[in-house]
């Protein structure tokens, strides 16, 4: 049930032992799934990448999650309405 128009996001992750610096992590922690609202399940079902081994929660991650879910769930409606319309006429 991945989304067509609109790509999956990229969890980001500091890296360690370098200084100071992000990069694109291999996927989203737990916690951070649990804060935006998602199990596990729900999220591979989405298509997004878990990676149980983190435990940081960066808000960054949490956010754009909530945002994902927004454009998943808007989608889910107007798909919704579109089936209710092309079956009542």
């Amino acid at each position: 049930m991945s989304t067509s128009g609109e790509s999956l996001p990229k969890p980001i992750v500091k890296i360690p032992r370098a200084g100071y610096g992000f990069r694109e992590g291999r996927g989203f922690s737990i916690g951070e799934l649990k804060e935006a609202g998602l199990s596990v399940g729900r999220a591979r079902a989405l298509g997004l990448y878990v990676d149980c081994r983190r435990r940081s929660i960066r808000r960054d991650n949490v956010e754009a999650l909530k945002r994902f879910l927004k454009t998943v769930e808007a989608e889910a409606k107007a798909e919704a309405s579109q089936s209710v319309k092309q079956s009542e006429g």
